[in-house]
């Protein structure tokens, strides 16, 4: 029987297609224990994959539940919209920016206090019952990778000392028991969301260094992978008519942040399913009795990769008017409009009506690769 893996990429609000993608999974599976003995969660897909592992008991009920979390969400579950607090935010700027140091206060690091999500997830996401389900084998691994912004001081011996990962070459990498504080930190959108800190170091959004997003579930054991990403993949025409459109005598902050986040949240998954596709291929063509001499332990791994059939920027063009009035300002003055900046309101449109056609869309995509997908799981 194989061993199958689960790796969900995102970046903010986009991250609920895969809520609608995973609860049509539940669906298509039939299956009560939850299929995927391995997740591997980066930025926002590692709410999703958390919520996964604490409920690995019971998959349909999993499913359901994470997208009626993601159904029910608002802005104001996510970051703080009072206009003393973002005033306060904007202040903190303005002073540095104008300032410097000369005050000696704290540098901010952000735009939005994410403090509403952390009460969510403290009281939505059972983390404790991960050790359960692992425990008792319904569960092989979890991965929530983060990204370390900040090293930690020399400290006493008794902070948690990681643990190396099995197999992985890169020193930098260690295990830890999943706390709210690493979902936490995996979800930071880099300057928007706080860094968090863990053990002394602060931490970011794990899409910002992570260029092999199938990595962690192939050290914790999977054999098979499904990846849900949130890209989605235009044909030359559409990049042409995009780049017509895109033309203008001004450029925005919001159009450079836009693209940067692309870069961060879309670009790794891409790359690496290339990758492992050709290193599949490559070890298709080594006869079997030579496998064993294949260097670095390399071996095929069967990967689907979904994606979304439209593109979640573009879906967010008239998303900017249902933005709480404050943060609207906020957007606006680093040039997020309704006519410009789709890509930047994608990521932190936690709108019902945004959200909502997402998880439809990620929904529908599986269905209508049903055959594809029924086929992949077949040796559950």
């Amino acid at each position: 029987m194989a061993t199958y893996g689960l790796v969900l990429t995102g970046g903010g609000a986009r991250a609920a297609y895969q809520a609608g993608a995973i609860h049509a999974l539940a669906e298509l599976a039939g299956v009560r224990k939850l299929p995927f003995r391995v997740l591997a969660g980066v930025s926002a897909g590692a709410i999703n994959a958390a919520f996964l592992a604490a409920h690995a008991d019971d998959f349909p009920r999993a499913a359901r539940m994470l997208r009626d979390f993601w159904h029910r969400l608002t802005p104001d579950h996510v970051y703080r919209t009072d206009m003393p607090r973002l005033a306060a935010i904007g202040s903190s700027w303005l002073r540095d920016l104008s300032l410097g140091g000369l005050l000696g206060a704290s540098p901010t690091n952000f735009l939005l206090d994410t403090a509403p999500l952390r009460g969510l997830l403290a009281e939505r996401l059972p983390l404790t019952r991960i050790g359960e389900h692992l425990s008792t084998g319904r569960l092989r691994g979890l991965a929530v990778t983060a990204t370390i912004i900040s090293p930690a001081p020399p400290s006493p011996s008794s902070r948690p000392t990681p643990k190396p990962v099995r197999g992985c070459g890169a020193p930098a990498r260690a295990t830890h028991e999943v706390r709210l504080e690493h979902v936490l930190a995996s979800a930071a959108i880099p300057l928007f969301f706080p860094p968090v800190a863990i053990d002394g170091a602060f931490h970011g959004d794990g899409c910002v260094r992570m260029h092999a997003p199938t990595s962690p579930a192939i050290h914790l054991g999977a054999d098979r992978l499904l990846a849900i990403g949130i890209r989605y993949a235009r044909t030359g025409d559409q990049t042409l008519q995009l780049n017509d459109e895109a033309r203008s005598d001004r450029l925005a902050v919001a159009d450079i942040v836009g693209v940067l986040l692309n870069a961060v949240f879309l670009d790794s998954l891409e790359a690496d399913l290339e990758l492992l596709e050709r290193i599949n291929r490559t070890i298709a063509h080594v006869p079997l009795e030579r496998h064993a001499d294949i260097p670095g332990r390399l071996r095929a791994i069967p990967v689907l990769a979904l994606q979304p059939s439209q593109d979640l920027g573009r879906m967010a063009v008239d998303q900017y008017d249902e933005f709480p009035r404050v943060v609207r300002y906020l957007l606006r003055g680093i040039g997020a409009t309704g006519e410009r900046g789709w890509d930047l309101l994608s990521y932190l449109a936690f709108e019902p009506g945004y959200v909502r056609r997402l998880l439809e869309l990620g929904y529908s995509d599986v269905m209508a690769r049903r055959d594809e997908l029924t086929a992949f799981l077949a040796d559950l």
